[in-house]
C-alpha cells in the first residue's frame, strides 16, 4: 500500500494523541451504544450472522465489541493506540494492535466496523483503506462505517477528514461495495455525521 511520508505523519500524531487521551475518553464515551447505534450495530450482525466474525477497527474502549459480543458475533478487537487495548484488557477483553493504514487487515470477515474510525484516514489514503477493508470481507459481508459530514479537514493532534454524504457514498462504491442503507444524525457538540451500511456483492 502506497502511503506518503505526510499521511504517516497525520495518522502518527492523531495515535499519539490518542494514547495521551484514551482514559479520559473512556471516561465521557457511552459505555452502552444509544438506541440509534444499536439498531445499526444490529443490523450488522443481521447480515453477519449468529456467530460471524467481524473486524472491528478502532475499537477504542471496546463498548460497542461488548454489544456485538452480546448479540452473538466474534469480534477482533483491533486498535491503533495501545491505551485503548490496555483499558480493555483491564477489564478482561482481549484486543490487537492494528494500524488501518499500514497493517493488512487479514480475513476474510462476515462483516467491519468503523465508528468514527475513518475520520483520521488522510483524504488521500481513503480510497485505499476501503478497497483494503471490501478486500477482507467475504462475499455478502457487511461493512458499516460513520463519517463526519461536512467539507475539508483540520490539522493540529487529531487530522480530521469531512466528507459530504454523496462523495462518501461515492467512494464506498468506488471500492466495490453496495451501499444498502445510510443515516444522518447529530452528535456530541452538534458534529453531523453520515453512518453508512454497505455489503460486498455475493
Amino acid at each position: 500500500m502506497n502511503v506518503s511520508a505526510e499521511a504517516l505523519a497525520k495518522s502518527r500524531q492523531t495515535i499519539s494523541s490518542y494514547e495521551d487521551y484514551a482514559e479520559q475518553y473512556d471516561a465521557i464515551v457511552r459505555h452502552v451504544p444509544n438506541q440509534r447505534e444499536q439498531a445499526a450495530l444490529k443490523r450488522l450482525v443481521a447480515i453477519a450472522g449468529t456467530g460471524g466474525q467481524v473486524l472491528e477497527v478502532g475499537s477504542g474502549a471496546g463498548y460497542d465489541a461488548d454489544f456485538l459480543e452480546a448479540l452473538g458475533a466474534r469480534v477482533r478487537r483491533t486498535d491503533a493506540t495501545r491505551r485503548f487495548l490496555e483499558l480493555q484488557a483491564a477489564r478482561g477483553k482481549q484486543g490487537e494492535l492494528l494500524d488501518l493504514i499500514t497493517d493488512d487487515l487479514g480475513g476474510p470477515y462476515d462483516a467491519v466496523l468503523a465508528l468514527c474510525v475513518l475520520i483520521h484516514v488522510p483524504r488521500d489514503q481513503t480510497d485505499q483503506v476501503l478497497a483494503k477493508i471490501a478486500g477482507s470481507l467475504r462475499p455478502g459481508g457487511a461493512f458499516l462505517v460513520s463519517m463526519r459530514n461536512g467539507d475539508g479537514e483540520t490539522g493540529g493532534e487529531y487530522h480530521t477528514v469531512y466528507w459530504r454524504r454523496d462523495d462518501f457514498a461515492a467512494r464506498i462504491e468506488a471500492a466495490g461495495l453496495v451501499l444498502i442503507r445510510d443515516d444522518f444524525n447529530i452528535g456530541r457538540n452538534n458534529e453531523e455525521w453520515n453512518t453508512f451500511l454497505a455489503v460486498r456483492p455475493s
